[in-house]
């Protein structure tokens, strides 16, 4: 078995059922897991500071390769120092490999065994993306982990398809450790396979063979439907190596954080709550609230009574209203701030409860409640 890289290290700490508490150290940061990474896309996370976003408890954030190569530019942001220091970001960074862009941009782009040929969205410049070109732009940006580059089908792929895309993803992976990695840099491998069990199981047997740090599944998430990722996850998870943090990537709802929680997942990322912040959407321990429905206009009432962040601390629902409705930027900021303090407590609680051996009743009990109260009344079954 290859040691970690330098610096880097994971251990369980707990298990209950097969959810697991962990701690994931860097040179930078002790991630206690399980753990949200929120995104910070361009080197920022959406209308937050470091500082705020540092507060929420977060110890690792996500940056995004394919829009930070093409601006600023890697090469600009090594001439400040790196990403860490070009945005006075002190903890953990980890970056995509542009993989997911892949799949997102497909009208902009070609694959071939030998990586990917896509127009800017930006230009329409041409630029060419390969395994070593994506571990070269990872090392300059130089955050603590790298992803390797892979290809992420469309859910409801064909089965040739989905397998196409793990016979490249594993070339792939081989291809960016023969590539040198930035100084201090962990690299965590991709599983492929959809919601195929037996395909996942497989691409786990190629990838877990490689010297990473840690082990992601990709391709979750991508328009399949909820109860298949949700069961794919369950046979799936576990079966990742005990001794490397597990990573969803992209994934998800506070319902997806719970069932992936309980599969023995340890890291997550995704752009749900700051995006949904700024179109009004407020995520709490009873549901969904709709930031600018009427109904809130006269409610002096905390946003959430259960959380205690800064926001729900301070302000009304009624003023939060007024924000919106007012298009005052102001509005977007607190819900976002609020939303990444909910997945920060979501995590910490959920950890909490496999340490005490009661995570089943806490996801039980936490998903129930934010289905009773949700205004919404869109949200997947029990």
């Amino acid at each position: 078995m290859a040691l970690p890289t330098i610096g880097f290290s994971y251990e369980e700490k707990a298990r209950d059922g097969d959810a697991r508490a962990g701690v994931f150290k860097t040179p930078r940061a002790e991630i206690l897991t399980p753990a949200f990474m929120p995104v910070g896309t361009q080197g920022s996370v959406k209308s937050q500071t470091p500082a705020e976003v540092a507060a929420t408890g977060a110890r690792m954030i996500l940056a995004n390769t394919y829009h930070l190569w093409l601006r600023p530019t890697a090469e600009r942001v090594r001439h400040f120092g790196g990403i860490q220091r070009f945005m006075r970001w002190p903890h953990a960074m980890l970056t995509d490999s542009g993989g997911y862009q892949v799949f997102s941009l497909a009208a902009l782009r070609k694959i071939d065994d030998d990586g990917v040929s896509f127009r800017s969205h930006l230009d329409g410049s041409a630029h060419r993306l390969t395994p070593e070109e994506s571990m070269r732009v990872q090392a300059l940006l130089g955050a603590d982990v790298a992803m390797v580059l892979d290809e992420c089908p469309p859910g409801g792929a064909e089965r040739s398809v989905i397998e196409n895309a793990m016979r490249r993803t594993t070339a792939w992976a081989a291809r960016c450790l023969a590539t040198p990695a930035g100084e201090g840099q962990s690299r965590f491998g991709i599983v492929q396979g959809a919601t195929h069990v037996d395909l996942r199981l497989r691409h786990i047997e190629e990838i877990a063979a490689m010297p990473f740090d840690g082990i992601a599944l990709g391709g979750f998430s991508v328009g399949e439907p909820i109860p298949e990722m949700y069961r794919a996850l369950s046979e799936v998870a576990p079966k990742l190596p005990k001794d490397k943090p597990r990573y969803v990537m992209g994934v998800g709802t506070p319902y997806d954080l719970l069932h992936g929680i309980g599969a023995g997942v340890d890291l997550f990322d995704c752009v749900l709550p700051t995006r949904n912040a700024r179109n009004g959407q407020a995520l709490t321990w009873h549901g969904r609230v709709n930031m600018k429905q009427s109904r809130h206009r006269d409610d002096e009432s905390a946003l959430d009574p259960d959380c205690g962040c800064p926001v729900c601390s301070t302000y009304s629902r009624g003023y939060l209203r007024h924000m919106f409705v007012a298009a005052e930027m102001l509005g977007p900021r607190l819900l976002t701030e609020h939303n990444l303090h909910f997945y920060a407590q979501l995590t910490q609680r959920a950890r909490i409860a496999i340490l005490e051996g009661r995570y089943a009743d806490f996801a039980k009990e936490s998903a129930c409640r934010m289905r009773d109260g949700d205004e919404i009344k869109t949200v997947p079954a029990a």
